[in-house]
């Protein structure tokens, strides 16, 4: 079953872990060399980031790329990029899940919330948003399934919008739910330690 595939990956890989400004920071190495890196909230266990890399074909440390939590990046751009900057009124997609579900957030996105329709699409596991003005089309996967191979669930999808910011909820499937929580319980049991104390501690 490709969710214990996953959960078996993910404790046979090289983790340490970092306890930091109310942060509990974790690395994991897996045996094909690719990382992930995550931030939990101390006080609630909440993923504030999660974030992957890989190495180029030819060796070298590819960019992260931002799965859950906002780059930061788009929070402020460089100097280098004063010049040709995004337009700060462009919509800003970012994922910020809950305990019970996947949720994404598109900041900038003016329109009243009958424009929108957002919708699954099972064949190409992934989900669609419209409007129909034709002002904002995206389609995006959700990578937790896809790496459990879990199916797309359309009752399980749910939208609103209020302060020209678009919030699409995915109800996370029991599968997800039981293998997020015996995770947490296998990084609480990692020796994390505070920033300042030298080497991290890893398993």
């Amino acid at each position: 079953m490709a969710v214990q595939s996953w959960a078996e990956q993910l404790k046979s890989s090289k983790k340490t872990a970092l306890i930091n400004s109310g942060k509990r920071k974790v690395h994991y190495l897996f045996a094909d060399g690719k990382e992930m890196a995550e931030e939990y909230d101390l006080k609630t266990d909440d993923l504030i980031v999660r974030k992957w890399r890989c190495k180029s074909t030819l060796g070298a440390q590819g960019q992260w790329q931002i799965e859950v939590g906002e780059s930061l990046t788009a929070a402020g751009a460089s100097l280098d990029s004063e010049l040709i900057k995004e337009n700060c009124s462009c919509p800003v997609f970012m994922r910020k899940d809950t305990k019970t579900s996947f949720q994404w957030r598109i900041r900038n996105l003016p329109y009243p919330k009958e424009v929108f329709s957002v919708s699954v699409e099972p064949s190409e596991r992934c989900c669609i948003i419209k409007t129909s003005n034709k002002k904002y089309y995206k389609k995006f996967s959700i990578s937790d399934l896809d790496r459990c191979q879990l199916p797309l669930d359309c009752s399980a999808l749910s939208f609103t919008h209020a302060s020209n910011t678009l919030i699409i909820s995915y109800k996370k499937p029991k599968e997800i739910l039981t293998l997020e929580h015996e995770l947490l319980k296998e990084l609480k049991k990692l020796q994390g330690t505070s920033e300042g104390d030298g080497d991290c501690k890893t398993q």
